[in-house]
């Protein structure tokens, strides 16, 4: 299986002084997703934790929902002439009875490691293919001043990034705060997989009593991913998009944007903030 990081070596310069030495990268290596023994995706991510990435996609895709519709996911033998194993290629089987997308050139897409909806033939599709109503679920309330430190808790978790620097990292919170899961990716929407996945494999969907901030912006396919997983409340550090706003408005989620501190904007699902009178 690939390592999380490499090795190579660098120039540096640093105030005129000039050396050389090896560096620290995270690795970026393909991951081909098969459904039922045909390809469906290619997308390009920190090796690790495959398995959830791969759920993690097909939730946000639509076709998985809870964890007795995934009867297995295995790394596929063979996938070089010589008869190796990659280990960047995984064969999800559904489980008797669940149905299986059209898989068209629509949907077997290539998808880089900065872009979680590439090729989507409609938004609309997207937002009307949530299984879970994150409007009706249990109520939620977040003190700001909770979220305020959680940028801190992710940051002190991200292990890898401390070495490389390249990584995005997505986490998951309790109402009250408490860690529940962290990973990280060279890809934003892949650590989201990978934290929906493992929650769908766990049984654990939808994710409704839960936070997820991410370490960079809030884009539409983060806040779908978020919707798809009945998550509540999406966090991001830096901006949403107008689209991601949209969705957020649309369906209920709770979306905050450049959490840095005390200091946040909150752009839709305001009722969810325990915000102090006179606001």
């Amino acid at each position: 299986m690939g390592r999380v990081t490499e090795r190579r070596r660098t120039l540096r310069i640093r105030d005129g002084v000039v050396s050389s030495r090896p560096d620290t990268l995270v690795a970026e290596e393909p991951l081909e997703i098969r459904l039922n023994g045909r390809p469906l995706a290619i997308t390009m991510r920190t090796p690790g934790d495959d398995f959830a990435l791969a759920a993690g996609f097909l939730v946000s895709e639509g076709v998985l929902g809870a964890a007795e519709e995934l009867r297995s996911i295995v790394y596929c033998a063979g996938a070089q002439d010589d008869g190796s194993n990659t280990y960047n290629v995984v064969d999800v089987q559904l489980a008797p009875g669940v149905p299986v997308p059209d898989i068209t050139l629509e949907r077997n897409v290539y998808t880089t490691s900065s872009c979680g909806l590439c090729g989507k033939a409609s938004l609309d599709a997207v937002r009307t293919n949530a299984r879970f109503a994150i409007a009706d679920t249990p109520p939620v309330r977040v003190e700001p001043s909770l979220l305020a430190g959680l940028p801190d808790r992710l940051r002190a978790a991200q292990r890898v990034f401390d070495r490389t620097g390249g990584l995005h990292a997505a986490a998951l919170f309790s109402p009250e705060g408490e860690l529940l899961d962290t990973r990280e990716d060279v890809g934003r929407h892949n650590a989201v997989d990978k934290i929906v996945g493992r929650a769908l494999r766990d049984g654990r969907l939808p994710l409704s009593q839960s936070i997820l901030l991410v370490s960079g912006r809030a884009s539409f396919e983060l806040a779908q991913k978020a919707v798809m997983a009945g998550i509540p409340v999406l966090a991001a550090v830096s901006a949403p998009s107008s689209l991601a706003v949209d969705l957020a408005a649309e369906t209920g989620l709770t979306l905050v944007g450049f959490l840095r501190g005390a200091n946040m904007n909150v752009y839709a699902g305001d009722e969810r903030i325990a915000l102090g009178t006179g606001v």
